[in-house]
């Protein structure tokens, strides 16, 4: 299964993104989205499960999801401290224990497993600004494991 990964497209929809994204199964956005319009725009690619990030007032989207994908437990949210996260998300990740947990927020990749969960953020889509690099991400899931694939905007 190939899942795209998504976050802080800030109201901005790449034009690469449909082209990096023709043939995953699932996208995953972690939060701060802009406008409602750019997830129209991934749904025309594969189904989405959505976020609200910490510049999405007014949008009608969770704060955390829970999916499962090809067997495995996503747990998408946006700000996530990987090494003390908040009081209320903690008890979530106990409750849930996710295989993946999916953020944003920093505008940087992240590609770590800590205990038995992977901790993913696929880096920063929005407009190019200040010479940061943007990026995307695909998670290949097979029997043996997950795989990410990262690529630039």
């Amino acid at each position: 299964m190939k899942i795209g990964v998504i976050s802080d497209t800030h109201n901005h929809f790449d034009p690469k993104i449909p082209e990096l994204f023709a043939g995953v199964d699932h996208i995953l956005h972690a939060g701060d989205i802009g406008l409602p319009w750019v997830i129209l725009e991934l749904e025309s690619i594969a189904p989405v499960t959505v976020v609200l990030g910490n510049n999405d007032e007014g949008l009608d989207f969770k704060e955390t999801q829970v999916v499962l994908l090809d067997g495995r437990k996503f747990l998408v949210h946006h700000i996530v401290d990987v090494h003390r996260p908040a009081e209320p998300l903690r008890r979530r990740i106990q409750r849930e224990k996710p295989d993946v947990i999916v953020f944003g927020h920093s505008h940087k990749p992240f590609n770590d497993v800590i205990g038995r969960t992977l901790y993913f953020n696929p880096g920063y889509a929005g407009k190019p600004r200040f010479n940061q690099p943007r990026t995307v991400a695909i998670l290949h899931s097979t029997p043996s494991g997950l795989r990410a694939e990262y690529h630039e905007l």
